[in-house]
């Protein structure tokens, strides 16, 4: 079993829409790893979930916002999908700043269907290999990314790991995928 007990990850979201299993299942797959996740939302309290966008999920507790947080105290960032939270984030200035932190800071960066707008909107998809939904592929490909219908790809170019996932079927590899690659940067 890998142990992340030194590694401290980001989840950004917002506080409505994200898709729930986009959400839980990696951090709880990072938390049973032993790594430290703090859950960042644009306002304090509850991230209201959504089940295939549409049906209520569970609320799951903020641990703070991301205006409150820097790039420079974790060790990567995940960002959960679902089509209301993805769309929210990509045109967000504070999220936009905070995941190209990441990047600038050679920081693994994951994002699951929807999220790779956020991507877009940052300028950190041209001339990357990724997925997605596939909903989203000519989005990327106009941004100049290659996009592969695949349930994982990761990207180590352009100075940072990129991590990307299709959609909630995905998320055993996706977060093995996030999990190697801690885990790695440990030894």
């Amino acid at each position: 079993m890998a142990t992340l007990t030194d590694r401290s990850i980001l989840v950004l979201t917002t506080n409505f829409g994200t898709e729930a299993d986009e959400l839980q299942q990696p951090v709880t797959a990072l938390r049973d790893a032993g790594a430290t996740v703090t859950i960042a939302a644009t306002e304090p309290g509850t991230v209201k979930t959504l089940v295939g966008d549409w049906d209520p999920g569970p609320e799951v507790a903020v641990d703070t916002t991301y205006d409150q947080v820097r790039a420079a105290d974790f060790d990567a960032v995940v960002i959960p999908g679902g089509t209301l939270n993805a769309d929210q984030l990509r045109t967000d200035d504070a999220a936009q700043q905070l995941v190209r932190g990441f990047a600038s800071d050679g920081k693994p960066v994951a994002a699951i269907c929807h999220a790779p707008w956020l991507l877009i909107d940052a300028g950190l998809a041209d001339a990357r290999d990724l997925t997605s939904v596939p909903t989203i592929r000519t989005d990327l490909v106009n941004a100049g990314a290659t996009w592969t219908d695949q349930e994982v790809v990761i990207d180590d170019g352009a100075g940072f790991r990129l991590i990307t996932s299709r959609t909630p079927a995905d998320l055993g590899a996706f977060n093995q995928a996030i999990i190697d690659t801690l885990t790695r940067s440990t030894s």
